[in-house]
């Protein structure tokens, strides 16, 4: 249930790509660039680093009392002038002049720098042999987008790490899941062209290489029809924590007061017809990631690559 409109207005706060160290503005008040956000508006022009200082906004000069996104309200899609150093006491400043962009925009470019993080994370620890895709969510745009994936850089790899973590759900479960589940059964050679699957000849998605798929607690919904298919079709083992057991299908209505309740108006069961709801998918190997573990460590990761690899054989 939730409760009824609070209303809302105001201005819609821009987004710079730029995050801070927090230590070093907790003890000298200073906005120190602890990352640049990839293909963010403070990375386009190409001249702002990690560890510059964020002198200067629009001419105002920032102190440790100043709440920079209340200085960016209003400013989405306008060219916002940066004042930049390299040294804490803002010794030789630039200005630099970007285009602000929405929350949502910042969090897209957010997302996609971390698929990259996984992707480089993978081949790095599998020495190049396994590649790597990420599903958001069960929507058409990240099926097109796993799509592209495979086609751009995975059907060269011995196998692939299917990551499904935080993936709120959708409902192109089948058409992802046919992806990895077709088999191809001859090759098409052109004159003067190498061969290929004749299925990616024709033009229908086929991976047809050893996958291992990874989930938490936070796949959900479709993720968790994905995940049944998965190991119903026998496809490769499941690795991680098992699923977060959110499986039916709701429709909102509202109350008199203006509030809104959603009230499920169909089931999912698997195979056996066993009720899916509040019933996690379970997992082959079960790894939780320790507390602290960044990008740069990934304990989930790190045993789905090893399961695979280990299933493909030493090269």
């Amino acid at each position: 249930v939730s409760g009824p409109p609070t209303g809302g207005g105001g201005f819609a706060t821009a987004k710079l790509g730029l995050m801070f160290d927090t230590k070093e503005y907790d003890d000298h008040g200073r906005f120190k660039i602890s990352e640049v956000v990839f293909l963010g508006p403070a990375a386009l022009p190409g001249s702002i680093n990690v560890g510059d200082y964020l002198l200067a906004i629009d001419e105002h000069k920032l102190s440790a009392d100043d709440n920079i996104d209340q200085l960016l309200q209003n400013k989405i899609g306008k060219k916002v002038v940066l004042t930049i150093s390299s040294a804490s006491n803002g010794a030789s400043p630039k200005k630099v002049s970007v285009s602000a962009v929405s929350l949502a925009t910042e969090r897209g470019l957010l997302y996609k720098q971390w698929v990259m993080q996984q992707r480089k994370y993978v081949d790095k620890i599998s020495n190049g042999r396994l590649g790597y895709v990420h599903m958001a969510d069960m929507t058409e745009p990240s099926l097109y987008q796993l799509y592209f994936d495979i086609d751009a850089d995975n059907h060269a790899r011995e196998g692939v790490v299917i990551d499904i973590r935080n993936n709120n759900g959708g409902f192109v479960n089948p058409y992802a899941i046919d992806v990895f589940a077709r088999k191809n059964y001859l090759t098409m050679t052109g004159r003067g062209m190498p061969s290929a699957p004749g299925r990616t000849q024709l033009g229908q998605r086929s991976l047809d290489a050893p996958t291992i798929l990874v989930t938490n607690q936070h796949s959900l919904s479709d993720a968790e029809d994905f995940t049944e298919g998965y190991r119903t079709l026998k496809l490769g083992k499941v690795v991680g924590e098992p699923t977060s057991g959110w499986i039916v299908f709701t429709s909102s209505y509202q109350l008199i007061d203006g509030s809104a309740i959603r009230m499920p108006f169909s089931k999912i069961t698997d195979h056996e017809g066993k009720n899916m709801e509040l019933v996690p998918r379970k997992v082959d190997v079960q790894v939780s990631r320790m507390p602290g573990e960044g990008t740069e460590k990934d304990s989930q990761l790190d045993v789905a690559v090893k399961e695979l690899l280990n299933q493909i054989g030493k090269k």
